[in-house]
């Protein structure tokens, strides 16, 4: 017997949207639904997606099966690497287990198949060339996540250095919170590929001056 699991994941240490969870799990339990199926099991992971040594990711491998689907709101929940991405993706469906991206379906694996059975039923220079267009839509889907990351990235940077330009003065340590210092902290907890030494040089407050601000955001948030 064939069976559903459903998979999350979200990496705090890179973004804090904690709406993320909610949304998958909204996109997956309405996917259940609309296909009349049932997940045996749902697992969720709070780790980065550059690698798939992920506690849940791991328990979920070792309990597949041929014929067994896992099914992702979008294909960054799977992973964020190209070729390492590509080289999972080809091992599961290799195992002849499916993988479904509910966010862009020309990716999961019942379309790779239709493809990989129109290249097998070719000659070798049209198999390959095939072959070679799949390899290829794989890593650009995977890729594009990644390019979208770093563009997310660059604009929050942006973002602080806009605001540092406006303030047009630098605060010490004995400052009070402002608007510009909790909009740039927001900002950092967003993504940590912003340093704390950007806002330590930018508002001229110590390391621990700064974790305390942070602390004050963080409850806010919640």
């Amino acid at each position: 017997m064939s069976n559903y699991y459903s998979y999350m994941r979200i990496s705090t240490k890179e973004s804090t949207d904690k709406q993320s969870f909610n949304r998958q799990e909204k996109s997956l339990k309405a996917y259940e639904t609309n296909n009349d199926i049932e997940y045996l099991l749902r697992f969720k992971d709070d780790c980065s997606g550059s690698t798939f040594n992920r506690p849940e990711w791991i328990k979920l491998e070792k309990l597949l099966h041929e014929g067994d689907t896992i099914v992702f709101k979008e294909i960054s929940r799977f992973t964020r690497q190209a070729e390492e991405g590509y080289k999972k993706y080809m091992e599961l469906m290799n195992k002849g287990i499916n993988l479904v991206f509910i966010d862009n379906m020309t990716v999961s694996t019942d379309y790779i198949k239709n493809l990989t059975k129109v290249a097998d039923e070719q000659d070798l220079v049209t198999r390959t060339a095939l072959e070679s267009t799949i390899k290829l839509l794989l890593i650009v889907e995977l890729d594009r996540v990644q390019k979208e990351r770093e563009i997310i990235v660059k604009r929050i940077k942006q973002g602080i250095e806009a605001s540092s330009k406006k303030s047009g003065r630098r605060f010490n340590s004995l400052d009070k919170m402002n608007d510009n210092l909790k909009k740039d902290i927001n900002l950092f907890l967003k993504d940590r590929s912003i340093k704390q030494i950007d806002l330590i040089n930018k508002y001229n407050i110590s390391r621990n001056t700064l974790k305390k601000y942070i602390k004050i955001v963080e409850q806010e948030g919640k």
